[in-house]
């Protein structure tokens, strides 16, 4: 990583709804997960990229010291 190189300060997590269940999954990361209510599942994403970051030089992975988790929830129009 060199000194030009921005560091990311969010890690961009994408919710989709399907029938019974909500599905998280982050597009920098290789993290997903679900739950059966948007609460649980939020709670869910965010445990999983604090695992997936647990340990590592978050920097080498290019992100800052403390990066934020920010959510876009998408659900299916009905047409």
């Amino acid at each position: 990583m060199t000194a030009r190189t921005k560091l990311r300060r969010i890690v961009l997590g994408i919710i989709s709804a399907s029938e019974d269940v909500y599905v998280g999954e982050c597009v920098e990361v290789a993290v997903v997960t679900q739950g059966r209510t948007l609460a649980k599942t939020i709670g869910n994403l965010q445990e999983a990229v604090s695992l997936y970051f647990e340990g590592e030089d978050l920097a080498a992975l290019g992100f800052s010291s403390r990066p934020r988790l920010r959510i876009r929830f998408d659900i299916p129009l009905n047409l």
